[in-house]
């Protein structure tokens, strides 16, 4: 995995002197200079125009590594400000790979097994009403399929007061609850799986999963804009919009910059750039973050309902109306919604809009919009 790594990090270097540069002059594309925006900038400013978010930004970067960076709206209601291009967002379940990828690493290096139960690393947490660490796997966690109950819908007073939220007192709260199912192959959309496997992580490395996410990802592919916040830190390091949530549509806007994201942790809590994700998304699909035994798992799927996406081990895979899949994952957390991914082979767009949105339509117009950027 080294020398890969080396390799992609000479390419990735020459890549972003010319990524930079579009990015420092914002570019704009050829359609938009004839005065036409582009696909991209059209779908952005319908997206405040008709879906009611205050800002959005997307990159959507070739695979040579040249990026165009796209705003619409404003990144701050109160004052008019601009969105800042290629601003730090909070990025919600997308830190779902990362953590994915460090374990699925551990896995590589002999020092865990997919199909390890959840008992042997994490012996006595996992009892509750039809599911069980000693007969659950990792495997099972990473894949949403172990039947574990969700936390989220009890964590958001706690977001709310700004309070900090220690894994285990999730675990706490998930347990109180049943299992969705009981079979172990039900695909099971739960945070509490997660969790689970940032809590196996550090048993394994013995370190905490912050530092293994920044030794192994963060830093080996020069994601100069991304970080997991530090207990407590309730701020965005960076050039960043305001966020925003909405109780109901159409409803006024509240101000939710400053949270405390720990009630997302190992699922949901790191800050990024799009551009960033980008990077990310391309090296992984690239091969350069894990090795192929561990690639080949980590992209094996299980179906998502009858949506046609199908869920791997942390990764997504997604249906394209131009033919093949894109893979991915996408984040929700308070204040921010983002979506994107890659084509093997191809571009990775990324997008997000700054405002956890009131209904399912602004997501769906998200979702197509990388789609039609991915297509294009």
């Amino acid at each position: 995995m080294g020398e890969r790594l080396r390799r992609r990090r000479r390419g990735l270097a020459a890549a972003a002197a010319v990524g930079v540069l579009a990015v420092g002059v914002a570019a704009q594309p050829a359609a938009a200079s004839a005065g036409r925006p582009d696909g991209v900038q059209r779908g952005l400013d319908a997206l405040v125009r008709e879906g009611g978010v205050p800002g959005a930004l997307a990159t959507v970067t070739e695979r040579d590594g040249r990026s165009r960076t796209y705003t619409a709206g404003v990144g701050d209601v109160g004052t008019g400000a601009g969105v800042p291009r290629d601003g730090q967002v909070r990025i919600g379940s997308n830190t779902k790979v990362f953590t994915a990828v460090v374990l699925l690493q551990l896995v590589g290096e002999g020092r865990l097994g997919l199909d390890d139960t959840v008992e042997e690393h994490l012996p006595g947490v996992v009892r509750g009403d039809g599911f069980d660490g000693r007969s659950l796997t990792v495997r099972q966690l990473l894949q949403h399929t172990s039947g574990i109950p969700d936390y989220e819908a009890e964590v958001g007073e706690a977001i709310e007061q700004g309070r900090y939220v220690e894994p285990r007192e999730l675990l706490e709260i998930a347990f109180r609850h049943p299992a969705t199912s009981r079979d172990g192959k039900t695909f099971g959309y739960s945070n509490t799986n997660y969790v689970l496997a940032g809590l196996i992580v550090e048993e394994v490395a013995r370190r905490p999963l912050a530092e293994e996410i920044e030794r192994r990802v963060v830093r080996e592919l020069g994601l100069r804009h991304t970080y997991f916040p530090a207990p407590r830190d309730r701020g965005i390091r960076e050039a960043h919009p305001r966020a925003y949530h909405q109780d109901v549509v159409g409803g006024p806007l509240r101000d939710v910059t400053e949270i405390d994201p720990s009630a997302a942790w190992a699922a949901g809590q790191m800050v990024s750039t799009n551009s960033d994700l980008n990077r990310f998304f391309g090296a992984l699909l690239e091969g350069d973050l894990l090795e192929p035994e561990q690639q080949a798992e980590m992209m094996r799927t299980v179906p998502v309902g009858d949506s046609g996406a199908g869920y791997g081990l942390g990764l997504m895979s997604r249906p394209l109306s131009c033919g093949g899949v894109y893979w991915g994952h996408g984040g929700d957390i308070t204040g921010f919604e983002t979506r994107g991914g890659v084509k093997v082979g191809g571009r990775a767009v990324s997008i997000a809009v700054t405002a956890d949105p009131a209904d399912y339509t602004v997501t769906q117009r998200l979702e197509g919009l990388v789609d039609r950027a991915l297509c294009g």
